[in-house]
C-alpha cells in the first residue's frame, strides 16, 4: 500500500493530535467494540492551512503511481471535505455519494458519472473496507472504473477486502476489545464515548 514519505508521517501525526483529531485513551465506539485510540479527522480538516497541504501530498502519491483519474467520490459525510480538496489538488470535479432512505449509497444532487469514467474514491479513514467497497460496487454498477481508494489514515491494519490499491498519508494500529474482555476497563480507566462529553478527558500520547 503506497503511504507517505516517514518525515511526512510524522508531522502529519504531530498535527492530528495538535488538533485532537488523533486521540490515545480509552474509548467506546459507536460499534460497541472499546479502543485505545479514536479518530476524528474533522477535527483535522477544519484546518485548511493544514489540510491542503497534506491532500497535495496523496495526490502526489495517486500521481507518482501513474493514475489519472476523471474524477474523485467521496462518501459522505468522511469524504466530502477530502473528496473535495483532493479533485482541486488533482483539477478534477470532486462529487460525493450518500445514503438513501433505504440507507443504500448513490449519487444524488444531480451528480452523474458516465461509464468509461476513472474514479479515485476519497475517505477520511479507513477502518476495515466494507463501506469503500459499497461505493466501488454502486460505481462499477455505472460502468465506472474504479482505480483506488485514497484516505487520510489507514486503519486496516492490512486486513481488508479492496481489490484495488489504498493509497494513505498515515497508517495508525488500533487495538479493538470486546468490552467484557477489555484489559483498559480492568485497569479501572473510565471509557469516553466520542462525540459526547466526555466525563476523563483522553491523553495525548
Amino acid at each position: 500500500m503506497p503511504y507517505a514519505p516517514s518525515d511526512f508521517q510524522q508531522q502529519f501525526e504531530q498535527q492530528l493530535r495538535g488538533e485532537d483529531a488523533l486521540l490515545s485513551g480509552h474509548f467506546r465506539l459507536s460499534s460497541g467494540l472499546h479502543s485505545d485510540t479514536y479518530v476524528q479527522c474533522a477535527r483535522f480538516l477544519r484546518r485548511p492551512d493544514l489540510a491542503a497541504p497534506a491532500l497535495g501530498v496523496l495526490a502526489k502519491l495517486i500521481q507518482e503511481a501513474g493514475l489519472q483519474p476523471d474524477v474523485v467520490v467521496g462518501p459522505a459525510m468522511g469524504g466530502v471535505v477530502v473528496s473535495y480538496e483532493l479533485a482541486r489538488q488533482l483539477n478534477v470535479p470532486g462529487i460525493f455519494t450518500e445514503r438513501d432512505a433505504d440507507t443504500r449509497m448513490t449519487l444524488r444532487r444531480g451528480f452523474a458519472l458516465r461509464p468509461g469514467e476513472k474514479v479515485i474514491i476519497a475517505e477520511d479513514v479507513v477502518t476495515t473496507g466494507k463501506s469503500t467497497l459499497e461505493v466501488a460496487e454502486v460505481l462499477r454498477q455505472m460502468g465506472v472504473e474504479v482505480l483506488g481508494v485514497a484516505c487520510l489514515i489507514d486503519r486496516t491494519g492490512g486486513q481488508h477486502e479492496l481489490d484495488f490499491p489504498l493509497f494513505a498519508l498515515l497508517p495508525v494500529q488500533a487495538a479493538t476489545y470486546q468490552p467484557e474482555n477489555c484489559p483498559l476497563c480492568a485497569k479501572g480507566m473510565p471509557a469516553v464515548k466520542p462525540g459526547s462529553r466526555p466525563d476523563v478527558v483522553p491523553t495525548l500520547a
